[in-house]
């Protein structure tokens, strides 16, 4: 028995010791500053150049260095690395302006913040394998007496998304982020994955087939994030839209790979007074 207890101990101070070995990554969701208007339900966000929009990036940007990330990673084609390179050294040159969209915005300004020699692109979205009939789940609610129903959700869903968007037109862009990790936040934007995963029966389950496939594009952006996090000492952000939030995150503490940092503690708190903008 002792020596059963004495193998334990040192199971534990072995884990104890990889654990504080791991990587750290540190999951950031986002509005899609440039509104490129690609998921089912989309938030139109106003113009962040502005002047004082930039301010406000300035200081998010400030807030997510204290995190000393060594790696900066967007959500960007992995395949495309090379443009995003020539991207990142034109606007270290001067010669490149950002555009309004959170790769510039956040990645590169804060890579080059920091100092860092490039911005890394850990995006997979290319096409699923097989025909796309096997995961039309709209066609499928269509054909089978749901359209009416998930026509509904949808509006539904973009109402809010709408109402979202009037109140960050009259509130600063860091409670923006910050509203968008919190873990209600990102457990309301993963339900619906579930109830598209209802949009199919034994027969066919396109549906299934298609979340399938979006915690697989996670899986592989998780494994795009790892790769650049062979050394023990790297800290790695994450700057993604905000419906990978959970996932990303989830995954990320069940692969054990990364020591998952707490998202809202490097997130500026919104001061009241951002709030009063917003007219009565």
């Amino acid at each position: 028995m002792q020596h059963m207890a004495v193998i334990g101990l040192a199971l534990t101070i072995a884990a104890s010791a990889s654990a504080q070995a791991s990587p750290a990554l540190l999951v950031v969701g986002m509005p899609h500053f440039g509104n490129p208007g690609q998921d089912i339900v989309n938030i139109r966000v106003e113009d962040v150049t502005t002047p004082d929009r930039q301010r406000e990036i300035e200081e998010l940007v400030a807030r997510l260095a204290a995190f000393r990330p060594t790696r900066v990673a967007v959500e960007w084609p992995v395949g495309a690395q090379e443009k995003l390179d020539q991207r990142y050294a034109d606007y270290r040159a001067g010669r490149y302006k950002l555009r309004p969209d959170e790769v510039d915005q956040i990645g590169l300004r804060l890579a080059a913040k920091l100092g860092l020699s490039r911005v890394d692109a850990v995006d997979w979205n290319d096409e699923f394998p097989g025909p796309d009939a096997d995961y039309d789940f709209v066609a499928w609610a269509k054909s089978h007496g749901r359209g009416a129903d998930w026509d509904r959700r949808v509006r539904e869903q973009q109402a809010e998304a709408d109402d979202r968007a009037r109140l960050m037109a009259c509130t600063p862009i860091s409670a923006w982020v910050r509203q968008l990790n919190t873990p209600d936040a990102r457990a309301k934007m993963q339900r619906p994955y579930y109830e598209i995963a209802t949009m199919g029966d034994n027969a066919a389950n396109p549906g299934a087939n298609w979340v399938g496939g979006w915690y697989a594009r996670n899986l592989r952006i998780l494994n795009n994030l790892t790769a650049l996090a062979q050394d023990p000492e790297a800290r790695v952000i994450a700057i993604y839209g905000a419906g990978h939030g959970y996932l990303l995150d989830q995954q990320a503490r069940e692969a054990g790979t990364f020591a998952v940092a707490e998202t809202l503690a490097y997130l500026p708190a919104s001061p009241r007074d951002g709030w009063k903008r917003c007219p009565d």
